[in-house]
């Protein structure tokens, strides 16, 4: 089943315009995004191929399963309470299925976590990304050689810097582990000795070990810093894998203004975090954003990205007071959830049937 089959058999039960036209946080250059509810027909809901959600391929379109909305409600997940409290503006249908929840039974302190923590993640999300662009690592990968050292009059050189003073090649030396000295070797050098050099090749992930001919003497003791270059691996990994599935026009956007964070992100936070502490205060979802021009001036980089922390932190510390006080249940009411889930399927069957 795809988005056209739901439209043209009538199994939509609410549809609205969703992401940052709702929160009226749109310039022109915004995608339009939609969300919506539908219910999955009697025989197919009862079969093995339960359907939770339809979306098209840029996800920008999405639908939910009426159970699937329902339990999402029961997690107080930020976007389906956004979809539910959707101002009428942004609405192009809504059952009276969905006119009838009472939001008032479902909001808890659950919203505490599922709005602030949330945000929080995007925080450390944003640290990353600084973190990334601040430091970007060349594509071109270091070999296990660039992790090795040499002691050489009371101090270490690279293994490389080693190599290119004494002419020697990697692929003729050979190593020896020392005895009780972790990742410690002894290293040698021959022509005609066949050893097995110090890695077998560019792409080796660790140091070779040879037999060493009595009578050899060893040249100096060589040092692979093992650590460092697992973490390097993990890292290079990591930058590379942000580069190829990274969004190019969100990834320009922060480069052009010279911030070095995600601003959409960043301002995401801030959304959240505010929609948070006003669900604690006022047992309210308000996805229309009344801080339009500041939430702006946050994703055009116009805040320094150290003063956001402050700030981000600050808001963490209220969203704790305001949840400490605050009137919510600490739980939705399942059974009201249960309830509707029950007498929604009941009603649409019937109708159905008849």
């Amino acid at each position: 089943m795809d988005i056209q089959q739901i439209k043209n058999r009538k199994l939509i039960l609410f549809e609205c315009i969703s992401g940052s036209k709702a929160y009226g946080l749109d310039t022109p250059e915004s995608d339009t995004d939609i969300k919506g509810v539908f219910v999955l027909p009697k025989e197919e809901f009862f079969c093995m191929n339960y359907i939770p959600q339809i979306s098209n391929k840029s996800n920008d379109i999405v639908y939910y399963e009426l159970g699937r909305f329902l339990e999402l409600l029961s997690y107080n997940n930020p976007n389906i309470l956004e979809l539910l409290n959707t101002n009428k503006t942004e609405i192009n249908i809504k059952s009276s299925i969905i006119e009838s929840i009472d939001s008032s039974k479902i909001l808890s302190k659950l919203c505490k976590n599922s709005f602030g923590k949330y945000a929080i993640s995007q925080i450390k999300k944003s640290r990353g990304l600084n973190k990334k662009i601040l430091n970007p690592i060349d594509k071109e990968k270091k070999s296990v050689l660039d992790f090795c050292y040499i002691s050489l009059n009371n101090r270490s050189i690279g293994l490389k810097e080693y190599l290119k003073y004494n002419n020697f090649e990697q692929e003729n030396c050979g190593l020896i582990k020392i005895p009780n000295m972790r990742n410690l070797f002894g290293l040698y050098h021959s022509i005609e000795i066949p050893y097995k050099g110090i890695i077998k090749n560019e792409n080796s992930n660790d140091i070779a070990l040879s037999s060493i001919p009595k009578g050899e003497s060893q040249l100096t003791l060589l040092y692979f810093n093992l650590e460092g270059y697992s973490t390097y691996c993990k890292e290079y990994r990591e930058y590379w894998a942000w580069v190829e599935k990274r969004n190019e026009k969100r990834f320009e956007n922060t480069i052009s203004h010279g911030k070095n964070y995600d601003a959409k992100n960043m301002m995401h936070v801030f959304r959240l975090l505010d929609m948070a502490i006003e669900i604690g205060k006022e047992g309210i979802v308000n996805p229309k954003r009344p801080n339009r021009d500041y939430l702006l001036s946050i994703k055009n980089g116009e805040h320094d990205y150290e003063e956001l922390l402050k700030l981000a932190e600050s808001k963490k510390v209220e969203l704790e007071t305001v949840y400490s006080k605050t009137y919510l249940p600490d739980l939705p009411d399942i059974d009201y959830i249960n309830k509707l889930h029950y007498e929604f399927r009941l009603k649409l069957y019937e109708k159905e049937d008849n």
